[in-house]
């Protein structure tokens, strides 16, 4: 076949999609309506973000310390059995892409700003005890106890829990599509509990809906804190005050940035911004390890990783009563709930990059190096901001009760040797860090939006627009009107509220999960090929 023919012919076969009104229409009503509440009347719509936040954390925070450890305990047992064998998409499967592009895509597709942004100002946060995290420890702020504390607490945020939800998500649906045959939908890793009647009419626009919704809400919240991020970093560091206008530019330019990448596809757009960003992160890695405190980086997270082990389950099954709300809920339940509502359509996007690849493969590329990730990034950035604070080098614990929850970042980086020129890289990782999380996530919410479509086809244009241009929307709305204490807490009011629309189907795939992968059959029978 010509490369004319073979050109028709998928165009032909794409413009047969149709949109899914029933997934569509209801989440783009309450996207679009929550983008115009938020300019008609931005304080109602900071208010219901916030009883949201505030109701389902305190209330349901059992229910995600309980689903985080089991979803650690599943993901384990099915990487570490003959269950690891089993590829996805049959025995003769041949993958796409090479390890360090699937990396690079898996890594940077679900971090978004989050290490940039808390790499220095969470433990930090902890050390100083500036919200009252430490208040209900018995851990004395501003010893070597808390540093200490600092590093293992945002390690067990940032590492094996929290990927695992990915990949829980990701490989329930990658199996079912690839080995399957099923739908590329969440509904469908919902088929081992309910059978095939999950996967049409009503049923299957609720969930996908829910999954769609919860996305969009997420994504609002991590470009709402990048921008608040950048903004914080211009204002000290070039003294450009912050306000309106500000945030509106960068707002645009983020949004075209990761619109664009979206709109080039996945080959063409994605990959190569993934690629990208995650050289800029292995660089930035690299020289900070040089340039530190070394040795000091070594010792904290060694004993970083000690604490945290010693204190695993009391952390992991810790609702609120034992840390308190300024600690867990703030952090720990706010991070699962982030988590949680990028899982099942992070886990579409993770589904589509892994065609060809081991059960094993799938999880040390999305589970096991990325956590592995966090943990270096956190020892390395963390360690040496402790280390700056505790000899005095920089106040990071002043420069944040002055400036917010997101503003240690650029006083620390102003003291590093290269800092004149890392400040605007870092800044242009920043954008780029978004944009490779928003463009495979609008990717993925425009292809459960669009019917029938297959992995290795782009949905339409016209609603990877739409929903960018919502996103930016929400996400400028809530920073500018809803800043808060931390200055970021409009953001994460947003992003509870949607890890709360989706917690309870995220149950449902850690149920479906054990099914498919433990009593089921055929997977047994899989495993023995």
């Amino acid at each position: 076949m010509s490369r004319a023919v073979e050109k028709e012919t998928t165009t032909t076969k794409s413009s047969s999609h149709h949109t899914r009104k029933g997934v569509f229409v209801p989440t783009f009503l309450v996207v679009g309506g929550a983008a115009v509440l938020g300019i008609v009347n931005n304080k109602l719509l900071a208010d219901m973000s916030m009883n949201v936040f505030l109701g389902s954390l305190r209330n349901l925070g059992w229910l995600y310390q309980l689903l985080s450890i089991v979803t650690l305990g599943l993901i384990a047992l099915v990487t570490f059995t003959r269950l690891g064998n089993i590829r996805l998409g049959g025995p003769d499967a041949k993958p796409k892409y090479s390890f360090a592009t699937w990396f690079a895509m898996a890594l940077t597709g679900g971090i978004a700003t989050g290490v940039i942004t808390y790499g220095v100002n969470e433990p930090i946060i902890y050390f100083g005890n500036i919200y009252g995290e430490l208040d209900q420890t018995g851990v004395e702020p501003g010893t070597n106890v808390a540093a200490i504390y600092a590093i293992a607490r945002s390690f067990y945020n940032w590492s094996f829990i929290p990927y695992a939800m990915y990949s829980l998500s990701g490989l329930i649906i990658a199996y079912m599509y690839f080995n399957r045959q099923k739908k590329l939908s969440v509904s469908a890793s919902l088929i081992p509990l309910f059978g095939e009647k999950v996967t049409r009419g009503f049923w299957q626009n609720l969930i996908d809906t829910v999954s769609v919704l919860a996305i969009a809400l997420g994504l609002a919240s991590s470009l709402g804190a990048g921008l608040a991020l950048v903004g914080s970093g211009i204002e000290s560091i070039y003294g450009i005050d912050q306000g309106i206008v500000l945030w509106l530019m960068l707002t645009f330019v983020i949004t075209a940035t990761f619109t664009m990448s979206a709109i080039k596809g996945l080959d063409r757009g994605i990959r190569i911004l993934s690629d990208i960003n995650a050289k800029i992160f292995y660089i930035l890695l690299i020289l900070l390890f040089i340039m530190g405190p070394t040795v000091y980086m070594l010792r904290t997270s060694t004993a970083g990783l000690g604490y945290w082990l010693q204190h695993f389950w009391e952390w992991g099954l810790d609702p609120i009563d034992l840390g308190g709300e300024a600690l867990v809920m703030w952090w720990t339940l706010y991070d699962w709930a982030i988590w949680i509502a990028y899982a099942p359509l992070m886990g579409i996007f993770l589904a589509v990059i892994s065609y060809g690849r081991t059960i094993r493969e799938f999880m040390i590329i999305n589970w096991i190096l990325p956590s592995v990730f966090g943990l270096v990034w956190f020892g390395i950035w963390g360690s040496t901001a402790l280390h700056w604070q505790q000899k005095g080098i920089t106040d990071l614990v002043a420069t944040i009760k002055e400036s917010g929850a997101v503003a240690g970042l650029w006083t620390f980086l102003s003291h590093l040797p290269l800092g004149a020129v890392l400040v605007p890289v870092v800044m242009v990782t920043l954008v780029l860090s978004f944009a490779t999380a928003a463009d495979s996530m609008t990717r993925t919410i425009a292809s459960l939006c669009t019917s029938n479509i297959r992995h290795d086809e782009e949905p339409p244009n016209w609603q990877k627009l739409v929903w960018a241009l919502s996103i930016g929307i929400i996400s400028f709305v809530m920073v500018a009107y809803a800043g808060g204490e931390q200055g970021v807490d409009g953001v994460k009011y947003l992003a509870a509220a949607g890890g709360t629309t989706v917690l309870f189907l995220f149950l449902l795939q850690v149920i479906s999960a054990i099914k498919l992968f433990f009593v089921d059959p055929k997977t047994k029978a899989d495993t023995n090929r």
